[in-house]
């Protein structure tokens, strides 16, 4: 066991795992970038054209939020298997960081949407109609009330979704996504190097701290400041 653990921290084993950990981190924050941008849009629509929403579209919610709804009920493996196919019509291969960016998009998007939208939806409504009540518009009242009010709650389930993010490029390193998944399938599993498993572990929990930690240090402080003022 001793001889493991030394092993996992030699000049060999990270020759290997160095390069695993740049994968993860390119497929990480694109993918995190993307689940931002399509994750909060899709949340405010869904809160926006809810039947109680600022701009009720009730037939709209419905489908939108059933074609989530069913993303969100595939586990990540199906969702990769069915994407990679995707992936090789829009750059031209289906194996690789980029190639997985785009199933794990899919797969994180939808979550991030309902996160979203339950943070918003934990909003005084009365805030809301006294923004109404003084003639402010949607859209004032979306970057104005509905984010800020919302933001600390946003910064946790952001946070929680990264995280989500980080776990699910390990899973797609079984798939030819590269990054520390595959390491620790091609060699601690197939090849039976607890060193390079033990290694690769060690880096993801780090990565999930630091995250944790970050993110919620900036909810706090988002909160802290505004008890101040």
């Amino acid at each position: 066991m001793i001889k493991t653990l030394q092993s996992a921290f030699s000049a060999e084993t990270w020759s290997i795992v160095g390069p695993a950990i740049n994968q993860t981190l390119y497929m990480t924050i694109l993918t995190t970038i993307l689940t931002g941008i399509f994750g909060l849009v899709l949340g405010i629509v869904l809160v926006l054209t809810d039947k109680d929403g600022l701009h009720p579209l009730p037939v709209f919610n419905l489908i939108a939020g059933g074609i989530i709804n069913a993303f969100r009920s595939m586990p990540s493996v199906i969702i990769i298997i069915l994407t990679l196919p995707l992936s090789r019509l829009i750059i031209g291969i289906s194996y690789g960081p980029k190639a997985c960016i785009v199933a794990l998009a899919a797969t994180c998007i939808p979550m991030f949407a309902r996160l979203v939208e339950s943070s918003i939806l934990e909003v005084p409504k009365g805030k809301f109609e006294a923004a109404q009540a003084m003639g402010a518009s949607k859209g004032e009242i979306v970057f104005k009330v509905m984010l800020p009010e919302a933001l600390p709650n946003l910064v946790r389930n952001f946070t929680v979704t990264i995280i989500v993010v980080i776990s699910t490029t390990a899973i797609a390193g079984s798939f030819g996504a590269g990054g520390l998944g595959d390491v620790a399938v091609r060699y601690g599993y197939a090849r039976f190097r607890v060193d390079m498993l033990i290694a690769s572990v060690i880096v993801l929990i780090l990565l999930v701290n630091v995250v944790q930690l970050a993110g919620g240090g900036f909810a706090r402080h988002i909160l802290k400041k505004r008890h101040l003022i």
